[in-house]
């Protein structure tokens, strides 16, 4: 797992997993017309409220949001774990920390679990059970909850590193006026 590690922090995969973890966010997710908000958005929900957005979405916008949750969905959890892996890695303060960057990873598999959950009652729509929408609502709060954790981690990471590199290139000036 370390090599992966290793791999994600390398500039070159951190520049493409950026953009791509863009482009996902930005332009692909919320130009998929499925006719209403997406169950992986919401905070948690309840069978009636899943079973309202499913009928919401209609029989096109199912299919959509199936194919979407099990292609795209699933190629977005490898670029953002991907990247901010990278970043925990790459930017760790200590060598002992290193594991820290296995959050994203535990997240992208609940996300995974997720868009399972999801694709699944699209599939089986208007036959899905109570059992089946809590286990798709529980990874979605899952996922909401282990998110702004590795987020704040990476991005933290990366703005101390950054603000290292400052203060040593200001002392070098300084030192070397």
């Amino acid at each position: 797992m370390r090599s992966y590690f290793e791999f994600a922090s390398r500039t070159p995969t951190l520049a493409v997993t950026f953009v791509a973890t863009l482009v996902f966010l930005v332009l692909v997710f919320p130009n998929l017309p499925i006719g209403g908000e997406s169950l992986d958005m919401k905070p948690g929900y309840s069978h009636e409220e899943a079973m309202a957005s499913m009928e919401e979405y209609g029989p096109e916008g199912r299919t959509t949001y199936a194919w979407g949750s099990a292609v795209l969905d699933t190629l977005f959890p490898i670029c953002y774990v991907t990247l901010f892996a990278g970043l925990i890695y790459r930017f760790r303060l200590t060598e002992g920390t290193w594991v820290l960057a296995f959050i994203p990873v535990i997240a992208g598999l609940g996300d995974l679990g997720e868009n399972a959950q999801i694709t699944t009652m699209l599939l089986q729509y208007p036959d899905v059970g109570v059992t089946q929408v809590a286990w798709a609502s529980a990874f979605t709060i899952f996922k909401g909850w282990i998110g702004p954790v590795y987020q704040i981690l990476g991005l933290g990471l990366f703005l101390v590193a950054m603000a290292r590199i400052a203060v040593r290139a200001i002392r070098d000036r300084m030192g070397g006026s």
